[in-house]
């Protein structure tokens, strides 16, 4: 079951976007503000609400230490923010000056991708936080954008319904026609598959779009073969324009967010639907899972955004945490560690680990010592 925890009530006009990391969750709405909430409480922190942009913002991420936010808007800009103290660290703008509707963070945090009302998209280096490679969509508005797993490529999705695969260089390596009346948002899981024939390892992908639909699809990335996007399946439990998309950590799941003002949490290995939530009253623009927890956030046009808790039993995100026990803890991944570490409630060392790389077998061999004197901890 998803039960509703708590209600968030702060911004005075739209929600547009919310995002989470390790241990806060971040909101921005028409309102021009971002807001930035402990995972602990959800009390607003002290710096929030983040002001800066003039027109509205209409994306916000964070990057996958936690410790940087970008939010973009209609000023033409993207500004990248300290999450430890609110500063500025950053004003980046769009080299056309138009409207910026969206950006995310590359895996590793090299890079920092946004795109633009006029189809403009720009990689940014986020070591300089200067302009690194910049392109443009064929046509459209360019409203949607998620990263590979791997940092490899990345997708965006256009006001035209395209959808269009770029590698770390800006190069168009794929482009689809996947939603006729314009794509609305697209999102990559974490965790790879793989065929069981030929040994390939595939990236899930769910594109939505004002034709009401939500499509899964499985990208191949490979040296010798280039991209190949292939279709899966359609979702087509809304009956609206489907504004948000999101996977769970684990990839199990899929939340979706409509103009008819449900939210829908799908099983991505069979499509079916697992939940429908319908406490929004009016369109839901935005929903995301956490990364190491069993919370979801959905925002909305109600100027409000709805934290959900998963029972245990349920399929979902983080559940590492649950099936610690049948993985022996030398077998643990990067994410299992952190998946424990926030069990432990231990959430705030999460970067920390994940910069430096422990896993199971890292985590098993640290000291007293190498903890104080390599860790600072």
């Amino acid at each position: 079951m998803a039960t509703l925890i708590h209600t968030l009530a702060d911004h005075s006009d739209d929600v547009n976007c919310c995002a989470f990391s390790s241990s806060c969750l971040a909101t921005c709405s028409l309102d021009k503000t971002i807001r930035v909430y402990s995972l602990k409480n959800f009390t607003e922190l002290l710096y929030s609400p983040l002001k800066g942009h003039t027109y509205a913002v209409h994306c916000c991420c964070f990057s996958p230490s936690g410790h940087v936010l970008a939010s973009c808007s209609t000023d033409g800009t993207t500004m990248v923010w300290d999450t430890r103290d609110g500063r500025t660290l950053a004003v980046l703008e769009q080299p056309s000056g138009s409207p910026v509707r969206v950006c995310r963070f590359s895996p590793k945090s090299t890079y920092l991708v946004s795109g633009a009302a006029d189809g403009s998209v720009v990689l940014w280096n986020m070591q300089s936080l200067k302009l690194y490679r910049s392109g443009n969509v064929k046509d459209g508005s360019l409203v949607a954008c998620a990263f590979s797993p791997n940092g490899n490529f990345f997708v965006t999705g256009s006001s035209c319904g395209d959808l269009t695969i770029w590698d770390d260089k800006m190069r168009c390596l794929y482009n689809e026609k996947a939603h006729d009346l314009g794509v609305t948002c697209c999102d990559t899981s974490s965790q790879p598959i793989s065929d069981g024939e030929h040994g390939f390892r595939y990236f899930q992908m769910a594109s939505c779009g004002q034709d009401n639909q939500i499509k899964l699809w499985l990208i191949l990335f490979a040296d010798f073969l280039g991209v190949e996007l292939k279709y899966k399946c359609t979702l087509n439990g809304h009956s609206a324009p489907v504004l948000a998309c999101a996977f769970s950590y684990d990839g199990q799941m899929l939340v979706s967010g409509s103009v008819d003002k449900c939210v829908i949490i799908h099983e991505t290995s069979t499509g079916n639907t697992l939940h429908t939530l319908s406490q929004h009253t009016r369109y839901v623009t935005t929903c995301a899972f956490a990364p190491y927890s069993l919370l979801l956030a959905t925002g909305s046009m109600d100027k409000t955004v709805n934290i959900w808790q998963f029972d245990l039993k349920q399929p979902c995100a983080g559940n590492t945490v649950e099936n610690e026990s049948k993985v022996a803890v030398e077998d643990w991944s990067e994410d299992d560690v952190s998946a424990w570490l926030c069990a432990q409630e231990l959430a705030d060392l999460v970067g920390l680990f994940k910069m430096n790389n422990i896993d199971g077998k890292e985590l098993l061999n640290l000291t007293k010592e190498s903890l104080t004197n390599e860790l600072k901890i």
